[in-house]
């Protein structure tokens, strides 16, 4: 298994997080590496999300889990590796939430593949996170 984690910690609320995950056409507006992105379905576990990273091919994510005002998680599958990505929000004292972003990689070739992909998968993750914490407290 591979896995990186990025947090950080704002003023921005927790529900206005939650709002800008769950309207994925927005996506892009605080996603830089996002040329397009499509959600069939609502925005709750089964569903799936077709992204277009700039320059490349799109890629398919299914929702797994989707829990109102708390996290969501969405995976890939490519051909028995998992790359899994839970997004997750924490409140905190004092009025503050706390942003996660967490990404594992599995099965048969994680060990290989996870090195070779996972960082460049993660490495737009605090420049994300930065941005949706802008673009939610406008």
């Amino acid at each position: 298994m591979w896995d990186y984690e990025h947090s950080v910690e704002t003023s921005a609320a927790l529900e206005g997080i939650w709002r800008r995950w769950a309207d994925v056409a927005t996506w892009p507006e605080w996603n830089a590496d996002i040329e397009e992105v499509r959600l069939d379905g609502p925005f709750a576990a089964g569903s799936m999300i077709t992204m277009t990273p700039k320059g490349q091919e799109p890629v398919v994510l299914r929702i797994v889990e989707a829990v109102p005002d708390s996290s969501f998680t969405d995976e890939a599958d490519f051909g028995g590796t998992l790359i899994r990505t839970q997004h997750r929000v924490e409140r905190l004292d004092g009025g503050r939430t706390r942003i996660v972003y967490r990404t594992e990689i599995t099965g048969p070739e994680a060990d290989t593949l996870g090195p070779e992909i996972g960082p460049a998968i993660t490495a737009d993750f605090p420049e994300t996170v930065a941005a949706l914490v802008r673009a939610t407290l406008g």
